[in-house]
Parts: structure tokens; C-alpha cells; sequence
């Protein structure tokens, strides 16, 4: 790539800065929307789950499976770009998603709506790293921390306004509009990147592997649906769990074989070899982890044991993308000069918010949990501009395209896994916590018959028992939550050894 102060050239074709200044507006309004679905979804769910009639481990899978399928069909996306291009990719994808949202809002079952959210996820899976990928070639290398900053801070207004006009939405009309309201932007999109983007030049075709490709799918589709589905199944008493757990190991085991045997595998491994992009790998996986499970765990604390409407729970979600456009910006100036320190910043940030969380209780304020997820926020901006730019900083152009599908597959993956396991671990610790808090409640108890041990409630009257048994069942549920908040400051910390060993990036030519 060849490069002057006021042109690039890409894709053959020499680009002006205002074409790549469109180039850079156009894709981060594609990008931005899947980033949006999620969130939206999220300050919806309390109410999805009431119109589904389903459980609250059912209602998570419309994120986790989405998520999953946005995981499995992100390794395709340097196969796709050298079949089809990266613009023809790139207007497919999002006029697909564009599609699959209408379906997501026309649904009337949480089969339908879960299937048209894999259909969503399976075609936004190309926009991120592809995006990327353009923003990055688009630029010049010096530049490159300012432009994966305000591609950053662009991406996450999704994350700012997306859960409040979601659940503003779903409060006035139903919960449909927070899918319908995407719409309208996915058709921008589509007919902006057609117009702004180069035309594809013509490349050599690529065989995919497949037998890689399917045994990574099976082995990721079965992980998943083991930790979905081992809390109704009462998991390794399952005989469905176990075959699962089986497939998965051994569709692991084939892939890394196949990987290191045949000539052409789908996934490098001996890329790995790289310190920075092997690093950068396990930390985007944490980075993951912490991403979208507060998201998913808070509205339902939020609507089914402290109260609160769709409307208010948007801008509780919603205050995340504040906190992230500052940690955005702030990146765009430090990250480059001091990207160990700013990535350890960012984490010790996550510990912060989480420990934070873990001192909340049934009485906690809106303007609490607000400054709480902009603290989130800033820490999620804070980390992805330096930790981009130090794991691709030592890899070769030529391998951009397949490391960002793999950097956004560890993401996903570390997302939709870590959801499961959260979601799994607040409803085993719930019925554990209401076992052992109701073990007292009994006319053998000298204590309950005490004024100022019993107080509003009586243990002779069946209504009251009602009442208590609500409320125990509102701090058990608390407590279990406060388990999940102190889970997620322990995998931030478990992030931080890992800085020590990432190398600095060399300095961009000038």
C-alpha cells in the first residue's frame, strides 16, 4: 500500500481523504449495527421474556445463540472476501441482517425469534472484522491508532443510544420496535457502502477447508449447547450433556490435528507462534467475558426484583456507551505511546466496576448503577483501541484478513460462553440461597414468634407466609447476582499478569 499526505491507495483505486473519510462513515454505521441489536435486545429482555412465556435461562439464548452464531460464521469471513470481495461481502452482509431484524420483530415464538437471531448473527458476522480490516487498509499505519479510535467511539453509540431508544420503544409500543427502529439504518447502509466503497478487484480463488471449518463449528456449537442446556438437563446425570461434552473434546482434538497436518488449514495455528497476537487472543476472550454479561444479568435484576420499567433499564444500559466514547477518546491519544499501561488502566477498571457491584443492593439508586456502567464503559474503551493495535502491530498485511476473524471468534466466544455460565450460575445460587434462608421459617422457631424478630410477617398466617416467601425469594436472587458481579471482577484481575507480557509495538514509519 502505497501512501501520500492526501491519497491512498486501496483496492487499486487511489482514494482521496474525503473518500476515505466516507469510506470510515459508512463502515462504522455498518458495523455499529449488530453492536446495537445486541444492546437493544438487552434492555428488552425482562419483557421478551413475559411475551415468550419463557424461563430466564430460555430468554438469555436469544443473545447467547446469536452471539454463537456470530462466533462460528466470523472464521469465513477471509474465505468470503477472497470469493466475493470485501464490498460485495460487505452490502451482502448487512442487507441480510436488514432482513433477519424484520423477522426478529415479526415473530410470534421464541423458536422463530431464536432462529432469525442465529440468521442475524451468521450475517453480521463479517461486518466487524471485515470493517476493521477496510479501516485499517484505508489508513496509513501511522494513523491507525486514531482512525481504530474513532471507529471505537463511532461503534458504541450504538451502545449509547441503541438500549434507550430500545426500551423507550418497547415501553410506548411493544417490544417489537426495538428491532423495527434498526431497519431503516440497515437500508442506509446497505446503499452507502455501495456507493462509498471501491470496486472489488479481482482475486485469486480459495479453496475453504471445510473438514477445519465444520469441526470448529461442532466443536464451538456443542460447548454452547452444553452450557445452555446443562442447567434444565441437571447436567453429567444428562445423557445428552455427556454425548455433547464428547463431541465437543473430540471435534477439539480432530481440528488442532487436521490444523497442524494439512497444507492448507482453515485457521493458521503456527500464527500463534506470534507472542503479541497469541496474548492478544486470551485477552480479547476476557475482554469479551466482561463486554455484554452485565448487559444481560441487569435488566432482569432490574425489572423482576427491584422494579424498574423498559424506559429506565435503556438508560441504565445506555450509560455504558457514555463511559466507552470517553474511554474511546482517551485511547486515541495514549494508547499508542503507553499501550501496556492504558490496556492495565482499562482492566483495573473492570476490577473497580465489579467489585463496585458487588456492594449494591435491592435499595440501590439509578444514578449508582449509571455511574457504575459508565465506569464499565470507559474501561471497554479504554482496552480495545491499544489492545488492537499491539496484537495485529507485529502480523503481516496478507494476514489481517483471517487474525481479525479469529480476534473477533475469541471475543464472541468468551461473550456467549461466559453468558451461559453467569446466567447458569444466578439460578443455581438462587434456589441454593432461598434453601438455606427458608430453613428457619417454621412454627418450631421460638425466634419468629418475637415482635422484633418477625416483624410485619407471622408465621400463623398464610398470607404473610406468601409475603415472606417473596422476599426471601427477592434476596436470594440479590445474593446470587452479587456471586455473578464478583465473578466478573475476578476474571478482569485474572487479565492483568497477562499485560506484563505483552511486547511493545514498534513504531509506525512516518
Amino acid at each position: 500500500m502505497s501512501a501520500t499526505a492526501n491519497t491512498i491507495e486501496m483496492q487499486g483505486e487511489t482514494l482521496s481523504v474525503a473518500r476515505r473519510v466516507a469510506i470510515l462513515s459508512v463502515v462504522i454505521l455498518s458495523a455499529t449495527l449488530y453492536s446495537t441489536t445486541i444492546l437493544i435486545v438487552a434492555a428488552v429482555l425482562p419483557q421478551l421474556q413475559g411475551a415468550m412465556t419463557a424461563t430466564a435461562d430460555e430468554i438469555t439464548w436469544t443473545m447467547t445463540f446469536n452471539i454463537l452464531a456470530t462466533a462460528v460464521a466470523t472464521p469465513l469471513t477471509g474465505w468470503l472476501t477472497a470469493r466475493l470481495g470485501r464490498r460485495t461481502l460487505m452490502i451482502g452482509s448487512v442487507g441480510l441482517f436488514t432482513v433477519a431484524t424484520w423477522f426478529c420483530g415479526s415473530s410470534s415464538s421464541l423458536e422463530e425469534l431464536i432462529f432469525w437471531r442465529v440468521i442475524q448473527g451468521a450475517a453480521g458476522a463479517p461486518l466487524t472484522p471485515l470493517a476493521q480490516t477496510i479501516v485499517l487498509d484505508t489508513f496509513p499505519k501511522k494513523q491507525h491508532g486514531a482512525v481504530v479510535g474513532l471507529y471505537g467511539m463511532g461503534v458504541v453509540m450504538g451502545g449509547f443510544m441503541g438500549p434507550m431508544i430500545g426500551g423507550l420503544m418497547a415501553e410506548i409500543y411493544s417490544w417489537r420496535w426495538a428491532f423495527y427502529i434498526i431497519v431503516p439504518v440497515g437500508a442506509l447502509s446497505t446503499f452507502g457502502l455501495r456507493f462509498a466503497l471501491p470496486p472489488d478487484r479481482k482475486s485469486r480463488q480459495t479453496k475453504l477447508d471445510w473438514t477445519g471449518f465444520l469441526l470448529l463449528s461442532t466443536a464451538i456449537g456443542s460447548i454452547q449447547l452444553v452450557l445452555s442446556r446443562g442447567q434444565r438437563l441437571d447436567w453429567f446425570d444428562s445423557g445428552e450433556i455427556l454425548l455433547e461434552c464428547f463431541i465437543a473434546a473430540l471435534s477439539i482434538y480432530l481440528f488442532v490435528a487436521h490444523s497442524l497436518t494439512t497444507a492448507k488449514p482453515f485457521l493458521k495455528l503456527k500464527l500463534l507462534l506470534n507472542r503479541n497476537y497469541a496474548i492478544g487472543l486470551i485477552l480479547v476472550t476476557i475482554y469479551g467475558m466482561l463486554n455484554f454479561t452485565p448487559m444481560v444479568i441487569l435488566p432482569g435484576l432490574l425489572r423482576d426484583q427491584i422494579g424498574f420499567p423498559e424506559s429506565l433499564i435503556g438508560y441504565v444500559v445506555g450509560s455504558r456507551g457514555i463511559g466507552a466514547m470517553c474511554g474511546f477518546f482517551a485511547a486515541m491519544f495514549i494508547g499508542q505511546r503507553f499501550p501496556r499501561k492504558t490496556i492495565f488502566a482499562g482492566f483495573m477498571a473492570q476490577v473497580i466496576a465489579g467489585i463496585w457491584l458487588t456492594t449494591v443492593d435491592l435499595n440501590v439508586t439509578v444514578l449508582d448503577l449509571v455511574l457504575n456502567g459508565i465506569v464499565q464503559g470507559f474501561a471497554v474503551g479504554l482496552i480495545w483501541v491499544p489492545l488492537t493495535v499491539v496484537t495485529f502491530s507485529t502480523l503481516r498485511t496478507e494476514d489481517l484478513a483471517e487474525t481479525s476473524s479469529v480476534y473477533h471468534l475469541f471475543r464472541n466466544i468468551g461473550s456467549s460462553f461466559f453468558i451461559s455460565m453467569t446466567v447458569t450460575g444466578i439460578i443455581r445460587s438462587t434456589a441454593t440461597n432461598y434453601e438455606h434462608m427458608t430453613e428457619m421459617i417454621s412454627h418450631f422457631n421460638p425466634a419468629l414468634y418475637l415482635p422484633w424478630v418477625a416483624g410485619r410477617w407471622s408465621v400463623d398466617n398464610l398470607a404473610d407466609l406468601t409475603r415472606l416467601s417473596e422476599e426471601i425469594a427477592r434476596q436470594a436472587a440479590m445474593i446470587s447476582y452479587l456471586n455473578a458481579f464478583g465473578l466478573y471482577a475476578l476474571a478482569s484481575l485474572a487479565a492483568i499478569p497477562l499485560i506484563l507480557l505483552v511486547a511493545r509495538p514498534p513504531k509506525a514509519k512516518r
